[in-house]
């Protein structure tokens, strides 16, 4: 393999290992709906990446990092998001039918295109999602080669490392369900949601370069 491509695969893996709102998500997912179910948040988180990675190589990164006001409105879209899903999270906490396969829960919030939803929105409304890809893809690519096939390349290897991370904290959230039962998966779900408000308040803060 390539040095440049092995030094993206540790970056990556590093940077999406990190917990954030799509992680958060697939861990209680898992905890909440199991495995199955928790695979429709990840294939929504990532197509979230393909369509930042696309929106990176095409110039909208550089915008929201140059453009006070767009960065704004896609940051106070994320914020608002990210509080709504961590306030639901908190209140819904072993709600009735939320075990995984629980008929209720495959109408209401475990339905896999409820879940698919989610977690493609919860990414695609964070602007600091577009300024990493557009700060982050370009040092690992090579100007005087084709510059598609790269950004191809590179964006596979983003998703094929994000999905794989994605699904080992969803496991961990089934094997959680499994040893903490009802009682202690509500309490990771609680927790969560509160991590998940701490991030809408970060993400409130955050200026972005061009402020």
């Amino acid at each position: 393999m390539d040095l440049s491509l092995l030094a993206f695969c540790v970056v990556v893996l590093v940077t999406v290992a990190t917990p954030g709102p799509t992680v958060l998500l697939a861990l209680t997912n898992g905890s909440r709906f199991g495995l199955a179910r928790a695979w429709a948040g990840i294939a929504g988180a990532g197509l979230s990446d393909l369509v930042l990675i696309t929106a990176a190589a095409a110039g909208l990164g550089a915008i929201l990092a140059t453009s006070a006001f767009w960065f704004s409105v896609v940051k106070w879209l994320g914020v608002a998001y990210l509080a709504w899903i961590g306030v639901q999270m908190i209140r819904s906490a072993s709600g009735p039918g939320d075990a995984p396969g629980g008929a209720a829960g495959k109408q209401g919030a475990g339905a896999p295109s409820r879940i698919f939803r989610k977690s493609f929105l919860v990414a695609i409304t964070n602007p600091k999602g577009y300024i990493f890809f557009a700060a982050f893809l370009p040092q690992f690519v090579d100007l005087a080669q084709p510059l598609a096939g790269q950004y191809v390349t590179l964006a596979l290897i983003f998703v094929l490392i994000d999905v794989a991370v994605m699904t080992a904290y969803a496991i961990a959230g089934v094997n959680a369900m499994r040893f903490l039962r009802a009682r202690g998966a509500m309490w990771l779900e609680r927790c969560c949601g509160a991590v998940m408000l701490t991030l809408a308040g970060g993400l409130a803060l955050y200026k972005g370069a061009q402020v």
